[in-house]
């Protein structure tokens, strides 16, 4: 065979090699884009969830349980890093199956009565799947750490498909998602001195927050005991307000 005919043959199969690879990486991508979009609807169904609960409340009962609602999508260094953690190849089928908490939901609520309130409203409607309940308020983590942590499937509905995502939801107090911020922000840092101290009074500032949680709760149900006999223009002035109300 000829030089040339040599560095065609050459060419070609080196230009087939690229191209095959080129595919690969692109599939890749796009298998990777469609399994976070799963997660990203599955964060829109549960906020919307409970955004409608919130609502509800406000309607039926004139106060709103939901402070603010907080969400994220696990970044993919930090997937890819708790895989290797894992000690398992970062396959679709893997993340799938391992990982739960790739759709994040934080719910910020004003009382703690209110977030065993909300999971139970979440947890009994049809399409939510509970796989795991972790309750850190009636068993805090050794630092101090409150909080009720749900992972639990919702079914998300595409255009020909229909497929079960996963998510973890975390409901907790005001008081006690101010804690949990300063306590992750100082426990990265390094070279911290005393840090059995620190760790002690992050603790103690944990179990006074807890106190002044159940404090407020007890005056908020101390104040609903109150019923004060509205008069016929009251009763009819609130009716109105309820109509009022701006759904949008």
């Amino acid at each position: 065979m000829e030089k040339n005919n040599w560095l065609q043959l050459a060419e070609g199969t080196g230009k087939n090699i690229i191209m095959g690879q080129a595919m690969n990486l692109l599939d890749g991508v796009l298998d990777y884009k469609e399994l976070m979009m799963g997660y990203a609807c599955a964060i829109k169904e549960i906020n919307t969830k409970f955004e409608v609960l919130d609502t509800e409340f406000e309607v039926r009962y004139k106060r709103n349980p939901i402070s603010s609602i907080e969400t994220r999508l696990k970044s993919q260094t930090s997937i890819l890093e708790k895989m290797a953690r894992m000690g398992l190849p970062p396959t679709r089928e893997n993340i799938e199956n391992n990982l739960n908490d790739i759709a994040g939901i934080r719910v910020i609520c004003s009382y703690i009565d209110d977030i065993y309130l909300l999971a139970d409203a979440l947890t009994r409607q049809d399409d939510i799947k509970l796989i795991k309940r972790k309750d850190y308020i009636s068993n805090p983590k050794p630092n101090g750490y409150r909080s009720l942590h749900l992972i639990v499937s919702i079914p998300i509905f595409f255009a020909e498909s229909v497929k079960e995502v996963r998510a973890e939801v975390q409901i907790r107090t005001i008081a006690m998602d101010f804690w949990a911020s300063l306590e992750h922000q100082i426990k990265y840092k390094k070279n911290v001195e005393h840090a059995d101290k620190v760790i002690a009074r992050l603790k103690d500032c944990a179990d006074e927050i807890a106190h002044v949680d159940e404090t407020m709760q007890e005056i908020r149900m101390e104040m609903d005991k109150i019923q004060e006999k509205p008069t016929a223009e009251e009763v009819l002035y609130e009716k109105l307000k309820k109509i009022d109300i701006n759904f949008m």
